[in-house]
Protein backbone atom coordinates (compact mmCIF):
# COMPACT_ATOMS: atom_id res chain seq x y z
CA UNK A 1 0.00 0.00 0.00
CA UNK A 2 1.20 3.32 -0.91
CA UNK A 3 1.85 5.38 1.94
CA UNK A 4 0.10 8.86 2.62
CA UNK A 5 2.00 12.14 1.73
CA UNK A 6 3.35 14.54 3.77
CA UNK A 7 0.29 16.59 2.77
CA UNK A 8 -2.21 14.36 3.56
CA UNK A 9 -0.22 13.29 7.04
CA UNK A 10 -0.42 17.03 8.13
CA UNK A 11 -3.44 18.05 5.72
CA UNK A 12 -1.78 21.07 4.52
CA UNK A 13 -2.19 22.84 1.03
CA UNK A 14 1.52 24.21 1.22
CA UNK A 15 4.20 22.40 2.07
CA UNK A 16 5.12 25.51 4.92
CA UNK A 17 5.01 24.64 8.56
CA UNK A 18 5.17 28.10 11.13
CA UNK A 19 8.15 27.33 13.20
CA UNK A 20 7.02 27.40 16.95
CA UNK A 21 8.38 30.67 18.67
CA UNK A 22 8.07 30.15 22.47
CA UNK A 23 8.13 32.67 24.58
CA UNK A 24 5.22 34.65 22.93
CA UNK A 25 5.98 34.83 19.44
CA UNK A 26 3.48 32.47 18.59
CA UNK A 27 0.36 33.78 19.27
CA UNK A 28 -2.99 32.04 18.72
CA UNK A 29 -3.78 34.23 16.01
CA UNK A 30 -0.47 33.37 14.13
CA UNK A 31 -0.97 29.87 14.49
CA UNK A 32 -4.75 30.25 13.29
CA UNK A 33 -3.59 32.06 10.12
CA UNK A 34 -1.10 29.94 8.95
CA UNK A 35 -3.35 26.72 9.29
CA UNK A 36 -6.22 29.24 7.34
CA UNK A 37 -4.34 29.68 4.61
CA UNK A 38 -2.69 26.10 3.87
CA UNK A 39 0.35 25.68 6.22
CA UNK A 40 0.18 24.22 9.37
CA UNK A 41 0.04 26.78 12.18
CA UNK A 42 2.58 25.33 15.59
CA UNK A 43 1.61 26.42 19.41
CA UNK A 44 5.16 26.92 20.82
CA UNK A 45 4.57 25.16 24.56
CA UNK A 46 7.99 24.88 25.35
CA UNK A 47 7.62 27.39 28.76
CA UNK A 48 3.78 27.18 29.35
CA UNK A 49 2.10 25.56 31.94
CA UNK A 50 -0.87 23.06 31.29
CA UNK A 51 -3.79 25.42 31.96
CA UNK A 52 -1.97 28.33 29.48
CA UNK A 53 -1.50 25.37 27.04
CA UNK A 54 -5.11 24.55 27.40
CA UNK A 55 -6.07 27.99 26.69
CA UNK A 56 -4.29 28.65 23.56
CA UNK A 57 -5.97 25.49 22.00
CA UNK A 58 -9.28 26.84 22.82
CA UNK A 59 -8.00 30.18 21.20
CA UNK A 60 -6.44 28.46 18.04
CA UNK A 61 -9.87 26.31 17.62
CA UNK A 62 -12.25 29.50 17.74
CA UNK A 63 -9.90 30.61 14.71
CA UNK A 64 -9.42 28.12 12.73
CA UNK A 65 -11.11 24.49 11.81
CA UNK A 66 -7.91 23.65 10.37
CA UNK A 67 -4.85 21.03 11.34
CA UNK A 68 -2.56 22.95 13.65
CA UNK A 69 0.28 21.50 15.89
CA UNK A 70 2.17 21.96 19.57
CA UNK A 71 6.02 21.60 20.57
CA UNK A 72 7.23 20.50 23.41
CA UNK A 73 10.67 20.54 24.95
CA UNK A 74 12.12 17.33 25.88
CA UNK A 75 13.04 18.07 29.94
CA UNK A 76 17.12 17.78 30.59
CA UNK A 77 17.81 16.58 33.85
CA UNK A 78 20.30 19.43 35.71
CA UNK A 79 21.25 20.90 38.97
CA UNK A 80 21.90 23.93 40.58
CA UNK A 81 25.11 24.59 40.15
CA UNK A 82 26.18 27.17 42.80
CA UNK A 83 29.51 28.85 41.20
CA UNK A 84 27.94 29.13 38.07
CA UNK A 85 24.75 30.73 39.73
CA UNK A 86 27.15 33.24 41.86
CA UNK A 87 28.80 34.18 38.94
CA UNK A 88 25.24 34.82 36.31
CA UNK A 89 23.71 37.02 39.50
CA UNK A 90 27.39 38.73 39.79
CA UNK A 91 27.51 39.84 36.25
CA UNK A 92 23.94 40.69 35.73
CA UNK A 93 23.90 43.17 38.86
CA UNK A 94 24.97 45.60 36.77
CA UNK A 95 22.34 45.62 34.31
CA UNK A 96 19.62 45.37 36.64
CA UNK A 97 21.19 48.63 38.00
CA UNK A 98 20.72 50.33 34.77
CA UNK A 99 17.34 49.38 34.15
CA UNK A 100 16.08 49.79 37.29
CA UNK A 101 15.27 46.54 38.06
CA UNK A 102 14.98 45.01 41.73
CA UNK A 103 16.98 42.53 42.35
CA UNK A 104 14.49 39.88 44.51
CA UNK A 105 15.43 36.36 44.46
CA UNK A 106 13.44 34.20 41.47
CA UNK A 107 12.33 31.07 42.21
CA UNK A 108 14.38 28.80 40.12
CA UNK A 109 13.22 26.07 38.00
CA UNK A 110 14.06 22.31 39.20
CA UNK A 111 14.62 19.50 37.07
CA UNK A 112 11.78 16.89 38.61
CA UNK A 113 8.74 19.90 38.31
CA UNK A 114 9.68 20.15 34.56
CA UNK A 115 9.45 16.35 33.89
CA UNK A 116 5.74 16.85 35.81
CA UNK A 117 4.73 19.88 34.02
CA UNK A 118 6.01 17.90 30.76
CA UNK A 119 3.81 14.83 31.45
CA UNK A 120 0.76 17.13 32.43
CA UNK A 121 1.57 18.90 28.73
CA UNK A 122 1.57 15.82 27.08
CA UNK A 123 -2.09 15.01 28.70
CA UNK A 124 -3.57 18.50 27.59
CA UNK A 125 -2.74 17.70 24.01
CA UNK A 126 -4.70 14.16 24.23
CA UNK A 127 -7.61 15.42 25.77
CA UNK A 128 -7.75 18.31 23.84
CA UNK A 129 -7.33 16.10 20.71
CA UNK A 130 -4.39 18.05 18.77
CA UNK A 131 -3.24 16.00 15.82
CA UNK A 132 0.40 16.68 15.78
CA UNK A 133 2.90 17.02 18.33
CA UNK A 134 6.50 17.94 17.65
CA UNK A 135 9.40 17.54 19.84
CA UNK A 136 13.01 19.74 20.45
CA UNK A 137 15.66 19.21 22.71
CA UNK A 138 15.72 15.05 22.47
CA UNK A 139 13.81 12.10 21.48
CA UNK A 140 10.36 11.81 23.86
CA UNK A 141 10.64 8.06 25.80
CA UNK A 142 8.73 5.02 23.57
CA UNK A 143 5.90 5.38 26.36
CA UNK A 144 5.35 8.73 24.98
CA UNK A 145 5.58 8.40 21.74
CA UNK A 146 3.24 4.88 22.07
CA UNK A 147 0.80 6.63 23.61
CA UNK A 148 0.39 9.32 21.51
CA UNK A 149 0.29 7.70 18.53
CA UNK A 150 -2.46 5.36 20.39
CA UNK A 151 -4.88 8.38 20.12
CA UNK A 152 -3.83 9.23 16.15
CA UNK A 153 -1.22 11.99 16.72
CA UNK A 154 1.54 12.48 14.21
CA UNK A 155 4.64 12.46 16.26
CA UNK A 156 7.38 14.79 14.96
CA UNK A 157 11.33 15.23 16.01
CA UNK A 158 13.98 17.59 15.28
CA UNK A 159 17.43 16.96 14.42
CA UNK A 160 20.59 18.81 14.27
CA UNK A 161 22.82 16.40 12.26
CA UNK A 162 22.51 12.93 10.95
CA UNK A 163 22.97 11.16 13.24
CA UNK A 164 20.20 12.17 15.44
CA UNK A 165 17.71 12.11 12.52
CA UNK A 166 18.15 8.04 12.46
CA UNK A 167 17.85 7.91 16.29
CA UNK A 168 14.81 9.73 15.82
CA UNK A 169 13.57 7.50 12.94
CA UNK A 170 14.59 4.65 15.31
CA UNK A 171 12.89 5.34 18.08
CA UNK A 172 9.46 5.48 15.65
CA UNK A 173 8.88 8.76 15.12
CA UNK A 174 6.64 9.63 12.29
CA UNK A 175 9.21 12.91 10.31
CA UNK A 176 11.82 14.89 11.54
CA UNK A 177 12.78 18.59 11.08
CA UNK A 178 16.29 19.00 9.70
CA UNK A 179 17.57 22.31 11.75
CA UNK A 180 20.65 23.82 9.96
CA UNK A 181 22.64 26.16 11.57
CA UNK A 182 21.33 28.85 9.95
CA UNK A 183 18.23 28.51 11.69
CA UNK A 184 17.29 31.45 14.21
CA UNK A 185 16.42 30.76 18.00
CA UNK A 186 17.45 27.84 20.11
CA UNK A 187 19.57 24.81 18.67
CA UNK A 188 17.69 21.53 18.93
CA UNK A 189 21.32 19.64 19.39
CA UNK A 190 20.73 16.86 21.72
CA UNK A 191 23.43 13.67 20.74
CA UNK A 192 26.39 16.18 20.49
CA UNK A 193 28.31 19.11 21.91
CA UNK A 194 26.59 22.57 20.72
CA UNK A 195 29.38 22.64 18.13
CA UNK A 196 28.84 19.67 16.59
CA UNK A 197 25.31 20.36 15.62
CA UNK A 198 26.08 23.11 13.07
CA UNK A 199 25.62 21.87 9.96
CA UNK A 200 24.35 23.56 7.18
CA UNK A 201 20.88 23.05 5.97
CA UNK A 202 21.35 22.46 2.39
CA UNK A 203 24.52 19.82 3.35
CA UNK A 204 22.61 18.36 5.69
CA UNK A 205 19.06 17.28 4.03
CA UNK A 206 21.34 15.37 0.76
CA UNK A 207 23.02 13.47 3.84
CA UNK A 208 20.24 12.29 5.77
CA UNK A 209 18.40 11.36 3.08
CA UNK A 210 20.33 8.60 2.22
CA UNK A 211 20.00 7.05 5.18
CA UNK A 212 16.33 7.61 6.65
CA UNK A 213 13.15 7.07 5.22
CA UNK A 214 10.82 8.89 7.04
CA UNK A 215 9.40 12.26 5.64
CA UNK A 216 11.78 15.44 5.99
CA UNK A 217 10.89 18.93 6.98
CA UNK A 218 13.75 20.97 6.73
CA UNK A 219 14.50 24.34 8.60
CA UNK A 220 16.95 27.37 8.69
CA UNK A 221 16.97 30.20 6.75
CA UNK A 222 13.94 29.68 4.32
CA UNK A 223 12.40 32.84 3.88
CA UNK A 224 11.30 32.80 0.31
CA UNK A 225 10.14 30.80 -2.42
CA UNK A 226 13.71 30.00 -3.64
CA UNK A 227 14.68 28.21 -0.68
CA UNK A 228 11.32 26.29 -0.42
CA UNK A 229 12.24 24.58 -3.64
CA UNK A 230 16.25 24.48 -2.97
CA UNK A 231 14.64 22.50 -0.18
CA UNK A 232 12.41 20.43 -1.97
CA UNK A 233 15.27 19.61 -4.94
CA UNK A 234 17.44 18.36 -2.65
CA UNK A 235 14.75 15.43 -1.08
CA UNK A 236 12.70 17.74 1.87
CA UNK A 237 9.08 17.06 1.75
CA UNK A 238 7.91 20.62 3.24
CA UNK A 239 10.27 23.16 5.16
CA UNK A 240 9.72 25.13 8.67
CA UNK A 241 10.15 28.74 8.86
CA UNK A 242 10.19 30.70 11.69
CA UNK A 243 12.15 33.85 10.86
CA UNK A 244 9.73 34.60 8.17
CA UNK A 245 6.96 34.35 10.89
CA UNK A 246 8.06 36.09 13.61
CA UNK A 247 7.66 39.31 11.70
CA UNK A 248 4.20 39.10 10.18
CA UNK A 249 1.51 41.12 12.12
CA UNK A 250 0.07 38.24 13.57
CA UNK A 251 3.53 37.55 15.85
CA UNK A 252 3.40 38.62 19.04
CA UNK A 253 7.34 39.39 18.76
CA UNK A 254 7.43 43.23 20.16
CA UNK A 255 7.95 46.17 17.17
CA UNK A 256 11.51 46.82 18.39
CA UNK A 257 12.29 42.66 17.73
CA UNK A 258 10.99 43.00 14.24
CA UNK A 259 12.61 46.40 13.31
CA UNK A 260 16.13 44.63 14.42
CA UNK A 261 15.39 41.61 11.96
CA UNK A 262 13.97 43.69 9.19
CA UNK A 263 16.84 46.09 9.68
CA UNK A 264 19.67 43.69 9.84
CA UNK A 265 22.24 42.70 7.67
CA UNK A 266 23.89 39.14 6.98
CA UNK A 267 26.17 39.35 9.29
CA UNK A 268 24.91 40.17 12.30
CA UNK A 269 23.46 37.24 13.81
CA UNK A 270 25.52 35.49 16.39
CA UNK A 271 24.97 32.15 18.25
CA UNK A 272 25.32 32.50 22.01
CA UNK A 273 23.81 30.68 25.12
CA UNK A 274 24.26 34.04 27.31
CA UNK A 275 20.29 34.53 27.35
CA UNK A 276 19.55 30.78 28.18
CA UNK A 277 22.33 28.78 28.84
CA UNK A 278 21.41 27.01 25.55
CA UNK A 279 22.89 28.24 22.14
CA UNK A 280 20.67 30.13 20.48
CA UNK A 281 21.20 32.25 17.04
CA UNK A 282 20.25 35.87 17.31
CA UNK A 283 21.26 39.64 16.63
CA UNK A 284 24.61 40.63 18.33
CA UNK A 285 23.91 43.21 20.72
CA UNK A 286 25.70 45.02 23.70
CA UNK A 287 24.32 42.09 26.51
CA UNK A 288 25.63 38.89 24.27
CA UNK A 289 29.06 41.22 23.85
CA UNK A 290 29.74 41.85 27.45
CA UNK A 291 28.60 38.25 28.73
CA UNK A 292 30.26 36.43 25.35
CA UNK A 293 33.39 36.15 27.69
CA UNK A 294 31.92 34.80 30.50
CA UNK A 295 29.79 32.03 28.48
CA UNK A 296 31.35 29.03 29.99
CA UNK A 297 31.35 29.83 33.64
CA UNK A 298 27.28 30.22 33.60
CA UNK A 299 24.48 27.95 34.79
CA UNK A 300 22.87 25.43 31.76
CA UNK A 301 19.18 26.05 30.72
CA UNK A 302 16.75 26.38 31.97
CA UNK A 303 18.42 28.31 34.80
CA UNK A 304 20.55 30.95 32.76
CA UNK A 305 17.18 31.33 31.16
CA UNK A 306 15.12 32.28 34.30
CA UNK A 307 17.84 34.60 35.76
CA UNK A 308 17.68 37.12 32.88
CA UNK A 309 14.11 36.91 32.13
CA UNK A 310 13.51 40.22 34.20
CA UNK A 311 16.71 42.03 32.08
CA UNK A 312 14.56 40.79 28.79
CA UNK A 313 11.24 41.75 30.13
CA UNK A 314 11.88 45.27 31.27
CA UNK A 315 13.86 45.84 27.60
CA UNK A 316 10.82 45.19 25.83
CA UNK A 317 9.02 47.25 28.30
CA UNK A 318 12.11 50.30 27.76
CA UNK A 319 12.39 49.51 24.17
CA UNK A 320 15.84 48.84 24.67
CA UNK A 321 17.17 46.35 21.94
CA UNK A 322 20.89 46.00 23.45
CA UNK A 323 19.63 43.62 26.45
CA UNK A 324 16.92 41.68 24.23
CA UNK A 325 17.23 38.27 23.13
CA UNK A 326 16.58 39.04 19.16
CA UNK A 327 16.23 35.68 17.91
CA UNK A 328 16.79 35.35 14.17
CA UNK A 329 17.95 33.26 11.13
CA UNK A 330 20.46 33.87 9.12
CA UNK A 331 18.86 35.36 6.44
CA UNK A 332 17.26 38.39 8.09
CA UNK A 333 17.48 41.10 4.73
CA UNK A 334 14.56 38.48 3.09
CA UNK A 335 12.56 39.50 6.36
CA UNK A 336 9.40 41.52 5.71
CA UNK A 337 6.64 42.75 7.78
CA UNK A 338 3.44 41.27 6.33
CA UNK A 339 0.52 39.02 7.32
CA UNK A 340 1.14 35.50 7.63
CA UNK A 341 -1.56 35.00 4.63
CA UNK A 342 0.46 37.39 2.60
CA UNK A 343 3.81 35.58 3.05
CA UNK A 344 2.47 32.20 2.43
CA UNK A 345 0.87 33.15 -0.84
CA UNK A 346 3.94 35.33 -1.99
CA UNK A 347 6.44 32.18 -1.28
CA UNK A 348 4.33 29.59 -3.04
CA UNK A 349 4.18 32.47 -5.99
CA UNK A 350 7.93 32.51 -5.94
CA UNK A 351 8.29 28.73 -5.42
CA UNK A 352 5.99 28.40 -8.72
CA UNK A 353 8.27 30.71 -10.71
CA UNK A 354 11.13 28.73 -9.69
CA UNK A 355 9.41 25.82 -10.94
CA UNK A 356 8.05 27.16 -13.94
CA UNK A 357 11.66 28.60 -15.33
CA UNK A 358 10.56 32.10 -14.91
Amino acid sequence: MKKASIYERLQLTHPIIQAPMAGGISTPELTAAVSNHGGLGMIAAGYLQPEGLRKQIKEVKKKTKHWFGINLFVPEDYQLEACALHTSKTLLQSIHQSLEIEENDVPLPRSEEDHRTYQALIDVIIEEEVPVCSFTFGIPSHSIIERLKRHGIVVIGTATTVKEAIEIERAGLDMVILQGSEAGGHRGTFLHAEEEGLIGLMALIPQAIRLIHIPIIAAGGIMDGRALMAARCLGADAVQMGTAFLTCTESGASDIHKKAITKATDSQTILTSVFSGKKARGINNTFIRMMQKHEEDLPSFPIQHTLTKSIRQESVKRKNREYMSLWSGQSPMLASVQSAGELIERVMEEAEEVWNGV
